[in-house]
């Protein structure tokens, strides 16, 4: 043990075997270290789904590395005397084994990475932190970006990202110029279902639990059995094989009609023409280079449209690489920011899907059952409520991180506090994304089975989004008059009588009891 010079630390989101952690690893002298521990589910209430996803992923990733040759000491989660936390779990072992040095491909979350470097410091040891290469852009080359500019936009980011990779570029030669003409295809890209539905929609890419799967669910439902979710369906690719055939069953089976219906809902179907491999990004199981090629592959090949492609591939190249750039310039201090100064509690019925608005019970149970929601109902859906009910952001945040399969904190948190809850003050985004229950109307059916009226702001069938719509611009309407984007939303406040104020305030705050909302039996 004396003679291991390096300990390469892998963490549940870092299941790559080419990993920057293991650039220069030599069997005889370097082991890799891996940890399940409880505070990885407890530090937010973690849902079962997610806690399920890591550790199947992690254990099928262990067989990996030993396959690999590489030497792998991994505490489990039910083996006696397992820290309760990374920080204890790795103490112990760096006493035991004696490593010279710590190496490891930088974390995706503020706190392990800290945590991470007061270990080694403790023990003395020197802690390798090497670039993780499942990005286009370097932190590095994100703030050379960001530097001078009073805001980021994803927008002229992505601009920059496309032309320096040649994704979806004219030939070179023929200038920086896209393909199509044009950079966005967003207006082509939101279209609702008709009355007769989505249709036949490929059957979700799923994959039967094996014995290790079934084995960590079985765990999980016992030594986890208080917190929230579902596990009878659990389906989720947890090795790289797996993975790489959602990713192929993706390309050819949804992409072709992603953009067009990307902004669309449909009640009990969660899957819809989605990609579903953000957890697998985002756990390393894929590269998003092999992402961006696939889909730049369909369409050089006739095989998906242009603006669906592009639609996608902004979602990969532009908006996941901008998340991962904003975080890590922006922490610490960004977690703590709450710009409308929001301080109500989250809703209960958050963690359990119980209440009588149709649209949240439907995104809440699918979020619970499967670990995932679609990017425009966790904005526009579970997102929008609570920022217009005015929700303290870390509370927001903290659900987010818990209940999604995909959820890691960089990623995460600029989407919950950034761009869903506007807490950083237009950071990220123009103006707060505030709608009335009208946009749930035209995007999903969701409507004709509720018993609220999206069209009424006040009264006993008004839907809660469209009070809560209206008395949060009434509430901020002084901050949100100099924003150039919402000034014309802004002036429809003034064409209210006092009285119809008044009414929407009595309800905005009946809603805010908890009197209006919950499921009642």
């Amino acid at each position: 043990m004396a003679d291991l010079r390096s300990l390469i630390i892998v963490l549940g989101d870092q299941l790559d075997l080419d990993a920057a952690a293991f650039d220069g690893f030599d069997a005889s002298l370097d082991a890799v270290w891996m940890a399940e521990v409880d505070e990885e589910s407890t530090h937010v209430w973690s849902s079962r789904p997610r806690t399920v996803m890591f550790l199947a992923a992690m254990r099928h990733f262990a067989i990996a590395l030993q396959a690999a040759g590489r030497a792998l000491y991994y505490a489990r989660l039910d083996a006696p005397g397992t820290g309760s936390s990374l920080v204890a779990q790795l103490q112990a072992d760096i006493q035991r084994l004696k490593p010279a040095r710590l190496v490891m491909t930088a974390p995706g979350d503020w706190r392990v990475l800290q945590a991470l470097t007061v270990v080694a410091k403790a023990n003395k040891l020197p802690l390798d932190i090497r670039e993780d290469r499942h990005f286009f852009c370097s932190i590095g080359d994100f703030a050379a970006h960001a530097k001078g500019r009073k805001a980021l936009r994803m927008e002229y980011f992505y601009r920059e990202q496309r032309k320096r990779h040649r994704v979806l570029m004219l030939p070179a030669g023929q200038g920086d110029e896209p393909i199509g003409g044009q950079w966005n295809f967003d207006a082509d890209n939101r279209e609702a279902f008709g009355a007769a539905g989505p249709g036949a929609v490929p059957s979700r890419m799923s994959f039967e639990p094996d014995a290790i799967t079934l084995e960590v669910i079985a765990l999980v439902n016992t030594r986890f059995a208080q917190h929230p979710g579902d596990l009878d369906s659990f389906a989720w690719p947890v090795t790289r094989a797996q993975a790489l055939l959602s990713l192929h069953a993706f390309i050819q089976e949804r992409l072709p009609l992603f953009g067009r219906y990307q902004d669309a809902m449909w009640p009990g179907d969660p899957w819809l023409y989605h990609a579903h491999l953000s957890a697998a990004l985002n756990l390393k199981l894929l590269n998003p280079r092999e992402v961006v090629d696939a889909a730049e592959a369909a369409y050089r090949e006739g095989r998906a449209p242009l603006a669906s492609v592009e639609g996608f591939i902004r979602q990969i190249l532009g908006w996941r690489e901008y998340v991962h750039g904003i975080y890590w310039t922006q922490m610490p201090e960004y977690l703590e920011r709450n710009a409308l100064d929001a301080q109500q509690d989250l809703p209960a019925w958050y963690w359990t899907g119980a209440t009588d608005m149709a649209c949240l019970r439907d995104a809440l149970a699918q979020t619970l059952t499967h670990g995932y929601a679609n990017h425009i109902q966790r904005l526009m859906v579970t997102g929008l409520y609570a920022l217009m009910l005015g929700v303290q952001p870390k509370q927001v945040h903290a659900w987010y991180l818990a209940v999604y399969v995909d959820a890691v904190e960089w990623v995460e948190l600029p989407n919950t506090l950034g761009m869903s809850q506007y807490a950083d003050g237009g950071v990220m985004g123009s103006k707060p994304y505030i709608a009335t229950g009208k946009y749930i109307q035209r995007m999903s059916p969701h409507c004709k089975g509720c018993r609220y009226d999206p069209a009424q702001r006040s009264g006993d069938h008004a839907c809660p989004y469209t009070t809560l719509y209206w008395e949060f611009l009434m509430r901020h309407e002084a901050a949100l008059a100099k924003n150039p984007r919402m000034a014309l939303q802004v002036k429809n406040v003034a064409r209210l009588t006092d009285e119809q104020k008044h009414a929407v305030s009595e309800r905005a705050a009946a809603i805010r009891r908890g009197e209006i909302g919950p499921a009642h039996a």
